[in-house]
C-alpha cells in the first residue's frame, strides 16, 4: 500500500523528539496554550516573516477570528474561490454573511483577480484568497483591488506553509490564517491553527476573541463576547518540534513534484501542475488533470496507492449554498478542473520507489 499520506513514517523520523516535547508538557501540565503554545506563536511569526502568530483551534477558527477581526459580520459580502474547501466560506456563512463566489484562473487553480473586481459590491467587506495546493494566489493584484475598494484581505494560508509569493513567504498582506490539521505540511496531533497579522490591533482582537474576550491583563474581566478557540499545550509542542524540520520536508516534496513532472511532463493526456514565476509551491498536494480522471482513480485504488478528488464538487454548487442561486455554468473553468483533477500521493516522508509504482501505474493507463 501508497498512503496518500505517511503520518507514521514522520512520526518514527523525529520520535525522540515529539516523545520528549509531549512529556514536557504533561510534566508542566501546561494543557491549554501556555508556554509551549507560546513559544511556537514566536517561532511560526519569526519564520513568516511578521510580528504576530496566534495559535488557535483550528484553521477554521482562525478565519473565523481574522474575519471578526476585520468587522465582517450580517449583511456583509465576502468574495471567495468557488474552487477550496468549504472552511473558507463557510466562516462567512457563521457570522452572518454572505459568500460571493468567484473564478480561478485556469493554470494555477488560485483566485482569478479580474474576476473578483467584477464581484465587488457596496456590501463587499473583504476577501479571501486561497494559497491552494501549496501555491500562492496573484497577490500584487489582490491587494490592488483590495485597497482601490478598501476591503480587508484574508489569506487563507491553510495549504501555503513556506510557500512563497516574488520571494516574500505568505501570507503577503497584513494578515493570513494557517491550518495544522495532522495531514497538512506542517501538521499538529490534532486539530490547530493560527492567525499570522503585521497589524497589533488585528493580533489583539484574534487573542481576545479567542479566550472569551478576556483581557490580557485580567483573567475575568471580557472586552467583548468571545469564544474558546485556544490552542492546546500539545498541540503547540508538537508544532514546534515539526517546525524545525518544515524546510527539508518542504524540499522533499518539491524533489518528489519534479519526479512526477519528469515521468508525466511528455503525456498529452496529463496536464501537470503549473507553478507561476512569482510563486514557490510547497506541494501540499500534487494535482493532474486529464480527461480520464474516474478511470485513473479506480486504477490505482485496485494498486493500492491512495489518491484522491480536492475538490469534486464546486462550492458554488453545493448543497448547503443552493439558496444563494447559483447554477451549473456560471463559474466554467472551475466546474471543469472540478471533473478533472487527481490527487497523487505527495508527503514529506514518500520514496522515490513509491513515485515510480505510480507512475508506471499512470503510464500503462494513458
Amino acid at each position: 500500500m501508497i498512503p496518500f499520506v505517511n503520518l507514521k513514517a514522520q512520526y518514527q523520523s523525529i520520535k525522540p523528539e515529539i516523545d520528549e516535547a509531549i512529556q514536557n508538557v504533561i510534566n508542566d501540565c501546561a494543557f491549554i496554550q501556555g508556554k509551549y503554545c507560546q513559544e511556537f506563536e514566536k517561532n511560526f511569526a519569526t519564520v513568516c516573516g511578521k510580528p504576530f502568530a496566534i495559535g488557535c483551534s483550528n484553521g477554521t477558527t482562525a478565519l473565523e477570528l481574522a474575519l471578526r477581526a476585520y468587522g465582517v459580520g450580517i449583511g456583509d459580502e465576502v468574495i471567495v474561490p468557488s474552487h477550496t474547501f468549504i472552511a473558507t466560506s463557510e466562516v462567512v456563512s457563521i457570522l452572518g454573511a454572505t459568500p460571493v463566489f468567484a473564478e480561478i484562473e485556469e493554470n494555477t487553480y488560485t483566485i482569478d483577480p479580474r474576476d473578483i473586481e467584477k464581484r465587488i459590491t457596496s456590501k463587499t467587506k473583504a476577501i479571501i484568497p486561497v494559497h491552494l495546493y501549496g501555491q500562492a494566489a496573484d497577490m500584487d493584484a489582490i491587494l490592488e483591488i483590495a485597497k482601490k475598494h478598501n476591503l480587508a484581505v484574508i489569506e487563507d494560508c491553510a495549504q501555503a506553509h513556506l510557500a512563497e509569493y516574488k520571494g516574500k513567504i505568505v501570507p503577503v498582506g497584513e494578515t493570513g490564517c494557517f491550518s495544522f490539521f495532522p495531514g497538512k505540511n506542517l501538521g499538529a496531533y490534532g486539530d490547530a491553527g493560527a492567525v499570522v497579522t503585521s497589524s497589533p490591533i488585528i493580533a489583539q482582537k484574534v487573542f481576545e476573541t479567542l479566550n472569551h474576550g478576556r483581557e490580557k491583563s485580567e483573567k475575568y474581566k471580557h472586552a467583548h463576547i468571545g469564544t474558546n478557540y485556544r490552542m492546546d499545550g500539545i498541540q503547540g509542542a508538537v508544532l514546534n518540534v515539526k517546525l524545525k524540520h518544515l524546510p527539508e520536508w518542504t524540499e522533499h516534496r518539491q524533489k518528489i513534484a519534479k519526479l512526477y513532472n519528469d515521468g508525466l511532463g511528455n503525456n498529452s493526456n496529463i496536464k501537470t501542475p503549473f507553478e507561476a514565476d512569482y510563486s514557490k509551491h510547497v506541494y501540499h498536494l500534487y494535482i493532474i488533470r486529464t480527461p480520464k480522471r474516474d478511470e485513473l482513480l479506480n486504477k490505482l485504488r485496485e494498486n493500492e496507492v491512495e489518491c484522491g478528488v480536492h475538490y469534486p464538487i464546486p462550492l458554488h454548487l453545493q448543497p448547503a449554498y443552493k439558496n444563494l442561486g447559483y447554477k451549473e455554468g456560471d463559474f466554467p473553468i472551475t466546474e471543469k478542473v472540478c471533473k478533472e483533477i487527481l490527487s497523487l500521493p505527495i508527503c514529506g516522508s514518500i520514496d522515490e520507489e513509491s513515485v515510480q509504482k505510480v507512475l508506471s501505474i499512470l503510464k500503462n493507463q494513458i
